[in-house]
């Protein structure tokens, strides 16, 4: 046991050491060369057919209904894997980028309904499934004049962890631990929103027992309750957005709000509201499936069985 500790001590603290020189190295180094480094890097990783790309096309079966294995998935999920990477090369290089280069390159859709929500009075939570490049989203809605707040997973070693929330904060978030810190994120939350402010968090995955259960291409799956919860709490703007990689630019398509039942406990305003929130996901997965960058199980069918 303490082998096995020592050998996942020693894989984080390689991974921290890789971020650190990621975000020391890249933005020095010509864009056309490490482009094509993640890219290689991205091919080199789909060929072994590790877990990851295995999951990540079951995962995409569901969403197109092509057969796992079939040349057709081969190639979104080889596509899939070079948007993934593309993520991770991106980011090293966001802090060397400018607000007007980051805004010009995105070219968006939706923006007004953000913009009617802080008129209104009303904040705004902005919930989106992990396609794309959300660090560029935010750092984006950060350069139009909507800076915001949003929580992370407490990464491990703490080092990577810190690193990436100096990085987001950087761009002009704040950041909230996932876990770990004073156990008041979802309050801090709601204040924000209930002062006008904005939230952005992920929206589409959790499979623990807090989960919201929905249908999610036709199978049960379970999200955040939080996204669902805040919008029935605080009555802010719940508003999905879909990202994708146009090119060599960023798509992001902000929905109109999902609205919020009358009637019913909050409990079922709750999942009515992620219900809706899904829908929405599964149409824009749909139309850029090589951007969703889904490499875990997704649906309830999939966990393991529990013994005893």
């Amino acid at each position: 046991m303490s082998a096995e500790r020592d050998k996942a001590s020693l894989t984080e603290r390689l991974v921290a050491a890789g971020f650190a020189a990621g975000w020391t190295l890249l933005p020095r180094l010509p864009e056309r060369l490490t482009s094509a480094a993640f890219r290689m890097v991205a091919d080199q990783v789909w060929r072994r057919r590790g877990k990851g790309v295995l999951r990540l096309e079951a995962n995409l079966a569901r969403v197109t209904g092509m057969a796992p294995g079939s040349p057709q998935m081969r190639e979104l999920s080889r596509a899939g894997m070079r948007s993934y990477l593309r993520y991770f090369h991106e980011i090293f290089r966001l802090p060397a980028m400018s607000p007007d280069e980051v805004v010009a390159r995105s070219h968006v859709i939706g923006l007004e309904h953000v913009q009617a929500a802080a008129e209104a009075g009303r904040g705004a939570v902005l919930a989106l499934p992990h396609m794309g490049n959300w660090d560029q989203a935010g750092a984006w809605l950060a350069a139009v004049g909507h800076p915001f707040t949003t929580v992370a997973e407490r990464l491990r070693p703490e080092s990577l962890y810190l690193r990436y929330t100096r990085f987001r904060e950087g761009l002009g978030m704040e950041v909230l631990p996932l876990t770990g810190g004073d156990g008041h994120s979802y309050a801090t939350l709601a204040q924000r929103v209930r002062r006008g402010g904005v939230v952005c968090l992920p929206a589409e995955r959790d499979l623990t027992a807090k989960g919201v259960e929905v249908r999610f291409y036709g199978e049960a799956s379970r999200v955040p309750a939080g996204p669902p919860l805040l919008a029935v709490q605080t009555r802010c703007a719940l508003l999905p957005v879909i990202l994708w990689f146009e090119g060599d630019d960023w798509g992001i398509h902000i929905h109109p709000e999902v609205p919020v039942p009358q009637e019913g406990t909050r409990q079922e305003k709750v999942a009515a509201v992620a219900q809706s929130l899904v829908d929405v996901f599964e149409k824009g997965i749909a139309e850029h499936p090589q951007d969703w960058h889904m490499l875990q199980r997704m649906w309830l069918s999939d966990l393991e069985p529990r013994h005893g």
